[in-house]
């Protein structure tokens, strides 16, 4: 087993995503499945389409990937992308949108500091809730942020129910991933700190129970496809909706 990471190491993901921002992209298009496993989980947030009138928010947005997501998904809707790195979001701004996508730097437990506030109509937030320093804080933050009724969707990894998962993991991660991070941005601890994050995350029944707790409803979890089955997944929830008077 690698050694934990230590309490305060998250708080500096930021500034580690800051030093990769511009070739990090580089990277994921070497990942079969990225991609159109983001659409998957932005689609299955069942919003209608394509999406006119709608508020979205994309949580730890980075360079704009999972936004893209959202976009192909909802071609109207608004999408607000969020993420504390101001190298990722420059990398983000920098591509081409329309004029009802923008991107802020902010906190993802804290969005209000920088001028986000709901209601939204859906959230997606792809590899986010692992990395933030108080994930239940922040899930609370979210469903705060989202309609009655809205949905959310958290894109991420899952392997500690799965011997086999966290093999696969670990042998993509030390192949694959960090020699990858080394030949495209020069930097490796960006990507052991993923490693080794994604073996100590909740199992997929601890984080649809951290779901429950945080006061969603509707939690399920879907899988996607590929060398990534078992490994990452759509955990599906909404806030609940208020109940009709009898």
């Amino acid at each position: 087993m690698p050694s934990r990471v230590r309490p305060d190491r998250k708080r500096e993901v930021p500034s580690d995503f800051d030093r990769v921002a511009n070739r990090y992209d580089l990277l994921t298009s070497k990942n079969p499945g990225y991609l159109d496993h983001l659409r998957l989980s932005a689609g299955r947030l069942g919003l209608p389409r394509p999406g006119g009138g709608l508020r979205l928010l994309d949580l730890c947005c980075g360079t704009g990937l999972s936004t893209r997501a959202l976009t192909d998904a909802y071609p109207d809707a608004e999408v607000v992308g969020l993420d504390a790195s101001p190298g990722m979001v420059a990398e983000a701004r920098a591509k081409d949108w329309p004029e009802r996508v923008s991107f802020v730097v902010g906190d993802a437990m804290d969005p209000a500091t920088a001028g986000v506030a709901g209601p939204f109509d859906g959230v997606l937030m792809a590899y986010g809730i692992r990395n933030v320093p108080d994930p239940d804080r922040c899930l609370g933050t979210v469903l705060g942020l989202l309609r009655p009724g809205a949905p959310a969707c958290f894109h991420e990894y899952s392997v500690a129910d799965s011997a086999q998962a966290r093999a696969v993991w670990t042998a993509v991660a030390w192949l694959i991933i960090i020699p990858g991070g080394l030949v495209t941005s020069r930097h490796t601890r960006l990507y052991r700190y993923l490693w080794r994050s994604v073996l100590e995350w909740d199992g997929v029944r601890a984080f649809e129970r951290r779901l429950t707790a945080a006061g969603f409803a509707g939690v399920r979890t879907e899988e996607v496809g590929g060398w990534q089955r078992g490994i990452v997944h759509s955990f599906l929830a909404r806030r609940p909706a208020p109940q009709a008077a009898s």
